[in-house]
């Protein structure tokens, strides 16, 4: 079985919500699985060692895990047109990833949640695939034959998957969202799979 890394970051719990659904859309391919990671928040002073497993949800990130995995998938929150500062953290990071080309071939997709429909959800999805570019991933996103991209009235994008989670972050994943979600997860995985196995789609 092999594995996709769906690695994400969430506060409110709406990055979660889509990062299960992308986890799902991956496990309906054949030979493919999910493994659901998250990276631990950061602060501008220093704090106790978090410990090595979150109380609840994923468990943090390990190198292994960019290792192992054939492919990524990765979640945040946006912050004011950005990507949250835990993940920008995770990319800062991959100094030594990058110099033994770790990633470099694997096929990566983004995803996101705003409080509102014009919070920034394409820049932020557009600017977490700049380091993904950086490290030689190929990217993939959400393409048009998915007609819910046409006809969504919350989140959905071709740049990645998203949600509008309201002021309160509390609101459901609409159908629309959930499928594109879905459609995520499942895209990456069957080029993964492709990728992989050394198999080129005609």
């Amino acid at each position: 079985m092999k594995e996709i890394l769906v690695l994400y970051y969430s506060r409110g719990g709406s990055v979660a919500g889509l990062a299960r659904q992308v986890a799902r859309g991956i496990g309906e391919v054949p030979g493919m699985a999910a493994r659901l990671r998250t990276v631990p928040p950061v602060a501008p002073q220093t704090q106790q060692v978090l410990p090595p497993v979150p109380e609840e949800g994923a468990p943090y990130l390990e190198a292994r895990d960019l290792d192992e995995c054939v492919g990524y998938a990765i979640g945040s929150p946006t912050r004011f047109g950005s990507m949250a500062a835990p993940m920008k953290h995770f990319f800062d990071g991959l100094g030594a990833q990058w110099a033994s080309g770790t990633l470099v071939g694997k096929p990566a997709c983004v995803f996101t949640s705003t409080a509102t429909m014009h919070g920034g959800q394409e820049s932020t999805l557009l600017g977490m695939q700049v380091p993904l570019l950086h490290h030689g991933c190929v990217i993939v996103g959400i393409p048009f034959t998915e007609t819910r991209l046409s006809t969504t009235r919350t989140g959905g994008t071709p740049y990645g998957a998203s949600h509008v989670s309201g002021p309160q972050d509390d609101a459901e994943l609409s159908d629309d969202e959930t499928q594109l979600a879905r459609a995520l997860g499942k895209r990456i995985a069957t080029i993964a799979a492709l990728l992989s196995s050394g198999t080129h789609a005609s």
